[in-house]
């Protein structure tokens, strides 16, 4: 039997990288998947490239009423919810002493009040049994330059998975954290001005990786399908780490 028989997700980000591939593989072990992203186009193409047990909501992770909105449709067309995994997020590289507030208070209220309430308006339509997939990054306990802010969100997402699974010990929901390495998705694009400079950021992070090569999204999904499964019904406020051995050494 496929892992997530007749299982309702979420996944905000899921339009690219690691929430698309998330996305396409919960579908493929039987899970009806509402995806969440901004960009429509891209909505319709993920929707597409997944084909069916899909539905696609246009919104911002870090505007409340467009969570409201993504969660009052999950609860009218499906009642219920097995597994949210906040995967939205975002990345704009500027070193210390050149940090803007436009540029802390977009990192921060995507990746930190965006994934909480989300999850918070995920909470309710929660079952016993549940799991809550927090995204966060190994940038949340290792050093590198020009992600301060960046690597300040994926700490507090850490922190979040410890307290809220103290929180909800008696509702038999488990929350989680997938802290990947750097991994080949359009993110990596999007740190630098030009093409050139995106592979010299490839080749320099698979440099530091044990594993020789930076990680593909499906790495990232078979590590998040595990998470949302019966299989890890006994793990609680776990992290764990996809990076290649990045952060071991």
């Amino acid at each position: 039997m496929s892992r997530l028989q007749n299982k309702v997700a979420v996944i905000t980000g899921g339009t690219s990288g690691i929430g698309l591939s998330t996305a396409q593989r919960f579908v493929n072990e039987g899970a009806h998947v509402f995806i969440f992203g901004r960009r429509q186009q891209e909505l319709d193409k993920a929707a597409a490239l997944i084909g069916h047990n899909v539905t696609a909501v246009q919104g911002d992770a870090s505007k409340i009423e467009d969570l409201e909105r993504l969660f009052s449709r999950v609860q009218a067309e499906k009642g219920q919810l097995d597994v949210m995994m906040a995967s939205a997020g975002v990345v704009e590289v500027q070193m210390f002493g050149e940090v803007t507030a436009e540029n802390y208070d977009k990192t921060f209220d995507i990746n930190v009040r965006g994934l909480l309430n989300a999850s918070q308006k995920a909470l309710p339509l929660m079952k016993s049994g549940g799991s809550i997939i927090l995204v966060s990054s190994i940038a949340a306990f290792m050093g590198f330059p020009g992600y301060t802010t960046y690597s300040a969100t994926k700490a507090a997402v850490r922190s979040f998975a410890r307290t809220w699974t103290a929180e909800l010990k008696d509702r038999g929901v488990r929350v989680n954290v997938l802290s990947p390495g750097p991994i080949d998705t359009p993110i990596i694009d999007g740190q630098a001005a030009t093409k050139e400079g995106a592979d010299q950021m490839r080749a320099y992070f698979a440099s530091l990786i044990p594993a020789g090569r930076m990680g593909r999204p499906e790495e990232l999904a078979n590590a998040a399908l595990f998470l949302a499964s019966d299989e890890s019904s006994f793990i609680y406020g776990a992290e764990i780490v996809v990076d290649g051995g990045m952060g071991a050494v």
